[in-house]
């Protein structure tokens, strides 16, 4: 997405927040937020001061919290006060929240993409707490409720499966009125945690967008995906396995094996999906997907999917405002890289651990640097063995004649040679191609030096440092 695209759908999205506001929030936003919040309390101005209080708390959340804290404190009064107030509060947040969401997933963000953030904190706002994350996942779930199930692709239920996500809230109330009922907090609780949820998807700046979003899903993505699924699934069992055996294994050369090995089939069954699609002339082009880079340590574990991503033929982007990488590739190429990154995450930090902490000379703790060392030498040694596996499984691809029954190219190894490798050429220029069209403001800086001598050679006795491809949205500062 371009810098001009994504100006013009951020200013799409404050248009809409205005929209919503009229000419309550401009009158709100001239007057004192006490006068506001003690004014207005017949039943016939119950929404109009709702409506008020809302806009006002949504307009200072950063910058006035005490104007704000006050406004939501009115909301809850109003809210538990009655049945008026209660529907007032439930039925213009819930509303908001809906339509801001709506917006978020046409501009590029996933239910997870919004977790992630909200527990990190993004410009401005604090880390949420987990009563607010609650709120906001209870907001997500009733916004796509709202899709029937097969317009919304499968990815986007499995996010909201493994975040707990769900309508758990009975049929004939709304999940503020039903959280409020179990919070220890009550409707202070419930409110603020809305009102944070609000202003944190309010302040997002558009993102790439990855796949279908709700409403778009056809049945011909759902069966290209199960078909894809289903090929991938064989073999990624196999390499489950192997990396299995690695995770246990407490001997780093035997764990090294293990995951080469599983480098080796991910490598072999890519070039036969290649070829399968060069000889059925198949149009579908590059995919992305985000995988998300959690602290500490983020730079470093970056620099480790980087190696993996490219050992597999695959590009990634990382976004440290939002804690994640987006990864550029072919179906089974991602698929191999994400099962592989998460492996090799749970091995470094084991290694890394095993390695205990450090000192200086005069008692200080380097136990920070070392270990971004350690990490950073761990993703340059790995990414030198899964690209010498990869390479490995092209030459014997091209020099080894067909296997039985593999119905992809027939001849001999000059046949399979010529076959071959200008079709892994062309996909390296998809994915390249397809990476510049997303990422047109991208930069390219050092993914950091080296600090620790000791971690670089205990973690890999070679390299420098490495680097990474950067997007920072447009009207923020670098990483």
């Amino acid at each position: 997405m371009g810098r001009n695209n994504q100006q013009r759908r951020r200013a799409k999205a404050k248009a809409r927040t205005a929209r919503t506001s009229g000419a309550a929030f401009r009158t709100t936003a001239q007057s004192d937020g006490r006068r506001t919040a003690a004014s207005a309390q017949g039943n016939g101005h119950v929404a109009e001061q709702v409506r008020d209080l809302v806009h006002l708390a949504l307009r200072t959340w950063r910058h006035d919290r005490l104007t704000a804290d006050a406004a939501v404190s009115r909301l809850a009064e109003l809210a538990s006060g009655g049945v008026p107030g209660r529907l007032a509060v439930c039925r213009l947040l819930t509303a908001m929240l809906r339509e801001h969401l709506a917006v978020a997933w046409q501009e590029g963000w996933q239910p997870v993409d919004l977790h992630r953030v909200a527990a990190r904190g993004l410009a401005g706002s604090p880390a949420a707490p987990a009563h607010q994350r609650a709120v906001l996942l209870d907001a997500v779930a009733d916004e796509l409720g709202g899709y029937a199930p097969d317009a919304v692709d499968a990815r986007w239920w499995a996010q909201l499966a493994e975040l707990e996500a769900e309508r758990w809230w009975p049929s004939d109330t709304d999940y503020l009125s039903a959280r409020a009922g179990s919070a220890s907090g009550g409707w202070a609780e419930v409110c603020g945690g809305a009102m944070a949820a609000l202003d944190l998807i309010v302040w997002l700046p558009p993102l790439q967008v990855i796949g279908p979003r709700p409403g778009e899903a056809t049945a011909a993505t759902r069966e290209t995906a199960t078909r894809a699924a289903a090929l991938d699934e064989r073999i990624l069992s196999r390499v489950r396995a192997l990396l299995a055996k690695a995770e246990s294994t407490p001997y780093e050369a035997e764990a090294e094996t293990f995951t080469a090995g599983a480098q080796a089939l991910m490598a072999r069954h890519s070039i036969d999906a290649a070829m399968l699609d060069a000889a059925q002339a198949n149009r579908a082009g590059p995919q992305s997907i985000r995988i998300g880079i959690d602290r500490p340590y983020e730079t470093p574990k970056a620099v480790l999917l980087d190696a993996v991503a490219q050992a597999n033929r695959c590009r990634t982007v990382w976004s440290q405002h939002f804690g994640f990488s987006t990864v550029v590739g072919f179906g089974p190429d991602l698929r191999a890289v994400e099962t592989l990154f998460t492996s090799l995450l749970v091995q470094s930090t084991r290694a890394m651990q095993r390695e205990g902490t450090r000192q200086t000379a005069w008692g200080q703790s380097r136990t920070r640097s070392f270990r971004q060392s350690f990490l950073h030498a761990f993703a340059s040694r790995i990414g030198e063995r899964l690209s010498e596996a990869t390479r490995a499984e092209v030459d014997a691809a091209t020099a080894g004649e067909d296997e039985p029954g593999a119905g992809v190219t027939t001849g001999g190894p000059t046949a399979r040679h010529e076959a071959l490798l200008p079709v892994l050429a062309a996909r390296s220029r998809a994915v390249d191609d397809a990476l510049e069209e997303m990422f047109p403001d991208m930069v390219q800086r050092t993914a950091g030096r080296i600090s620790d001598a000791e971690g670089w050679h205990r973690g890999r006795a070679a390299a420098d440092q490495a680097t990474l491809d950067v997007f920072t949205p447009v009207g923020r500062s670098g990483s």
